[in-house]
């Protein structure tokens, strides 16, 4: 039994593909597969420019100046990609999908990040989306550490941070020389 095929993974997959946007309908098939995602027929170029402009919608979402905002902007994926929540077992066991059966796969993805999104902010705090706090990195994260403080996107962006920090700290204050 599947207890929520929409939560951690569905928000993971939305950042790690906007962060590198598919170039092909097989890319994204590709790295939906790898993510986990069980692909029913084929993924064709229409299903790959709409989940580019879905990815568009989902990175306002991240870019939300306040909760309230964020929760408007993801409403409204909410109500242009899911639909009233209905147990299936076409996978060989039990589980919910907020989708009609039978759709194209871009509309199972966009329902897939919609619906994973929202259960995410929900059940970790409407803050736990963000982009890296390195300024000249813009790259996309899903917060799920244990405090729900991240400020970046890898170790290596925070490193890069701190170095920085460390260096402004230990250069010394320029002004007027002292005779």
């Amino acid at each position: 039994m599947h207890l929520n095929p929409y939560g951690e993974g569905a928000v993971h997959l939305a950042a790690e593909l906007a962060n590198r946007r598919p170039g092909t309908a097989q890319e994204l098939e590709d790295r939906c597969r790898a993510a986990g995602l069980v692909v029913e027929g084929p993924v064709l170029p229409t299903d790959l420019t709409r989940i580019l402009a879905l990815l568009d919608s989902w990175e306002s979402v991240v870019d939300a100046a306040d909760e309230r905002e964020r929760a408007e902007r993801l409403n409204r994926m909410l109500a242009a990609d899911a639909a009233h929540p209905r147990l299936t077992d076409h996978t060989g066991g039990w589980h919910l999908h907020y989708r009609d059966d039978h759709q194209p796969f871009a509309a199972v993805l966009s329902t897939l990040i919609a619906v994973g999104t929202a259960f995410h902010l929900v059940g970790r705090g409407m803050h736990r989306l963000g982009r890296c706090a390195v300024a000249e990195c813009t790259t996309v994260f899903a917060d799920t550490t244990r405090t729900g403080r991240r400020r970046y996107c890898s170790q290596r962006c925070a490193n890069r941070d701190a170095v920085r920090r460390h260096r402004r700290a230990a250069r010394p204050a320029s002004g007027p020389a002292l005779a």
